[in-house]
């Protein structure tokens, strides 16, 4: 279907259009096998082997109702037929229901908020529900994960127009707006002490920047009046993470939350490129942002011209047509992340020290063969927003 966001990107970049039609594609015919029959989980990942001939199939692992909650608020843009298809039969209102019932054995903030989200979104009649079960787990001044606490803002959000959450609303925006680090524009990984350790604490990653960007920048759409200060925190984030972006168009991984800068670049996964990056840049510009479609265009442009694997003995594609997959991530390969931890623990006490030595010891020349749904869902929710 016709998207203002597609539109523009055909306008801007012909052959980037059909690239995103193509990962559009993939996602559909993927995720119906990623539900977990008779269930509204979905499986945690699917995990790639590589059979005797050099082809490639996917094993179920694991199950994720956070990844279920996902995917319905990207499945909620397709035509309803479409909708049924992934879903199992179920409409995405449907499906919300029943996360909606499984509530009660739920005891993570981040599932409950996507849970209530989704309802929201697919306008759910036992919306007040879900919100009972986020405010229950979501205890007043104790710190939470950013990410988390993003997803509780967007929760709100988007009940705005149909409940009462005005004190929750408020609590929830001015957590996010109070968790940065002095004037950097980026967020840190935890709202508040005690969540991370304190050698860590200072290194936060790409989905503390998307999530909270998206959460405000919605909070700042939500309002009558609008909200310059919840806008205008998206938007600095938003530049900053930009500006950081690879020469290749990489969104990079780990961030120093203090100073605006990175720590280490790798993992470049995927789904930032194709799905969270668009659909949080998106979300800022039809809230009255900076358009940054620059970035993201140059962002998704990854996905078919790796430079990390632009080499003939190291190239293979990131996109499985036949398997209705993407691959996760590009990767350094190091034992037991160690140029993370290394890096991590020297801009603790020396911001901005590289090591750049690492880069050389260990190139990013591994790939991560599996994906999982979460990743298609958001690419749903980038693409297929934006409806003319």
């Amino acid at each position: 279907m016709t998207t203002t966001r597609l539109a523009a990107l055909g306008h801007e970049e012909p052959p980037l259009l059909a690239l995103a039609q193509r990962l559009l594609k993939v996602a559909e015919s993927g995720l119906p096998s990623m539900l977990l029959p008779g269930s509204e989980a979905f499986v945690f990942t699917m995990a790639g082997q590589q059979t005797a001939d050099g082809s490639w199939t996917l094993e179920r692992r694991g199950a994720s109702t956070r990844y279920g909650a996902i995917t319905a608020l990207g499945v909620r843009f397709l035509p309803e037929g479409r909708q049924r298809a992934v879903l199992g039969g179920r409409t995405a209102q449907e499906f919300a229901g029943l996360l909606v019932e499984s509530l009660p054995a739920v005891t993570n903030l981040g599932d409950a908020a996507l849970i209530a989200w989704a309802a929201a979104e697919t306008d759910h009649p036992k919306l007040s529900d879900a919100l009972a079960r986020v405010y229950a787990l979501d205890e007043e001044g104790r710190p939470q994960y950013t990410v988390e606490a993003a997803w509780v803002l967007s929760a709100l959000a988007a009940a705005r127009e149909t409940v009462d959450v005005e004190e929750r609303f408020g609590a929830a925006r001015d957590r996010l707006l109070r968790a940065r680090v002095g004037d950097s524009p980026l967020f840190p990984h935890a709202t508040g002490p005690g969540l991370v350790p304190w050698y860590r604490a200072h290194i936060s990653c790409f989905a503390d920047q998307t999530y909270p960007l998206q959460a405000l920048a919605r909070a700042h759409a939500s309002a009558d009046d609008g909200d310059a200060e919840a806008l205008a925190a998206s938007d600095a984030c938003a530049a900053r993470i930009c500006e950081l972006q690879g020469e290749g168009g990489q969104w990079w991984w780990h961030y120093d939350a203090r100073t605006g800068g990175v720590v280490e670049g790798y993992p470049v996964y995927s789904v930032h490129q194709h799905a969270m990056a668009p659909t949080a840049l998106f979300d800022l510009a039809d809230a009255g942002g900076t358009d940054f479609g620059a970035a993201i265009r140059k962002g998704l442009r990854w996905m078919t011209d790796v430079p990390e694997l632009a080499g003939s003995e190291h190239r293979e594609p990131m996109i499985l047509d036949e398997l209705g997959a993407t691959w996760r991530k590009v990767y350094r390969g190091d034992p037991k992340k160690a140029v993370r931890a290394a890096r991590g623990l020297s801009t603790r006490v020396a911001p901005g020290l590289r090591l750049k030595s690492l880069d050389r010891m260990y190139r990013p020349l591994s790939v991560d063969r599996e994906c999982r749904p979460y990743e298609f869902g958001w690419m749903l929710h980038a693409w297929q927003g934006g409806r003319i």
